[in-house]
């Protein structure tokens, strides 16, 4: 029963996760590139500032639907190099687990966008009116 009520609405379901996540991501380079609702702001040209660049752009776009499948694939390139280098820093034992390294977001970023690349833009998108 919970299928056929649920069924029908998956792709405004994917739509809204879509833009809700981009939307978030975006509002993570918002905090690194301009300080809003941060102490912290990364020097101009380092790896942190341009991962924030990275965040905005993609994040928008993701949102919005346009270049989707690119923004996304991006996004999570960026997320799986933050967990790597920021979070797991390659070191074996419990620090491989997210809830250690405090990884979570950005690994479950980079699988969520892994998802959102090979599966597109979907309705309410930029990228679904220019067919």
């Amino acid at each position: 029963m919970l299928t056929r009520v649920l069924e029908p609405r998956a792709n405004a379901s994917y739509a809204f996760l879509r833009i809700v996540a981009g939307l978030m991501f975006a509002f993570h380079g918002v905090q690194k590139i301009f300080g809003v609702l941060s102490e912290f702001q990364p020097p101009v040209g380092s790896q942190l500032w341009f991962g924030g660049v990275i965040e905005l752009v993609c994040g928008l776009a993701i949102a919005v639907g346009f270049f989707t499948r690119w923004a996304a694939f991006l996004a999570s390139g960026t997320m799986a190099v933050a967990y790597i280098q920021f979070h797991w820093k390659l070191a074996f034992g419990a620090n491989f687990l997210p809830g250690v390294n405090k990884g979570e977001l950005a690994l479950l970023y980079a699988v969520l966008f892994l998802y959102i690349a090979c599966r597109g833009a979907g309705m309410w998108s930029l990228d679904r009116r220019s067919r």
